[in-house]
């Protein structure tokens, strides 16, 4: 008997933004597995706690898998450091969901935003249902949610595209050297180094959000030259407050 393992998208920040679909797969849950991150924010482990207290009619057992630290930041080759986090991480949930979750069972995790973009959750428990590391079989179920980029667009009430033309969704690191040729539209993901105010602005437009859904939603839009100053000192402020930081943007060329 195969046991199931639920991937549950729980959108970018706002608590409606669960689907009838993911209320059901929380209820569904025999085991959910708690992902502790390095220098984890209280803010989004009581979110999370919060929409099960919400949706789930049982109590809920859990398990919490404490993540390896992430060195990429500093690595000199972020692809082997990234690699060898994934393997860490597909050792130690391997073996959480070999002791926890039974035979037939279903475990879930719940995920930020949508679990097929920018999420690596669906990548480790792919490889995990494909070893050997968990004795019976494992079936993967994926519960989609809102993503940060539709929340951006519908914040700003622009469309995420133009008539006949195509979108791009990069992480910043890839644009330290400008839009790549050809593009005129690019959803920017993980700007930690605020690539926005290190590019060329000219003809540049910026749809820029932060805590997506949440109280403390934070918008600005306009010319990229014009604006970028505003956005830093922002994003900064709101930093500082908080103690974190959850932004995206879409650079579009005029």
């Amino acid at each position: 008997m195969s046991s199931e393992l639920l991937l549950i998208g729980i959108g970018a920040g706002h608590p409606d933004w669960l689907t009838l679909q993911a209320i059901d797969a929380i209820n569904a849950l025999d085991v959910l597995f708690v992902v502790v991150k390095e220098g984890e924010y209280d803010e989004l482990v009581n979110f999370r706690r919060s929409l099960i207290a919400r949706h789930r009619h049982a109590p809920l057992r859990s398990v919490e898998l404490t993540d390896p630290p992430r060195p990429w930041r500093t690595a000199p080759d972020y692809a082997a450091a990234v690699a060898r986090w994934r393997a860490q991480r597909l050792q130690s949930w391997g073996a959480a969901v070999e002791r926890e979750l039974p035979e037939g069972g279903t475990g879930g995790f719940l995920v930020w935003g949508d679990p097929g973009l920018y999420e690596s959750t669906l990548a480790i428990v792919t490889e995990l249902a494909a070893s050997a590391t968990v004795a019976h079989e494992l079936q993967i179920r994926v519960i989609p949610g809102i993503s940060c980029v539709h929340a951006l667009t519908a914040a700003h009430r622009i469309p995420l595209n133009r008539q006949g033309r195509a979108v791009q969704v990069a992480p910043a690191r890839l644009l330290r050297d400008g839009m790549p040729a050809g593009v005129d539209d690019v959803v920017v993901m993980l700007d930690g180094r605020q690539t926005f105010g290190l590019i060329d602005p000219s003809g540049l437009d910026i749809y820029w959000a932060a805590f997506l859904g949440t109280p403390d939603e934070l918008l600005v839009a306009g010319d990229l030259a014009t604006v970028r100053e505003e956005i830093a000192r922002v994003r900064a402020e709101a930093a500082a407050a908080k103690g974190w930081m959850f932004d995206t943007y879409l650079l579009r060329r005029r």
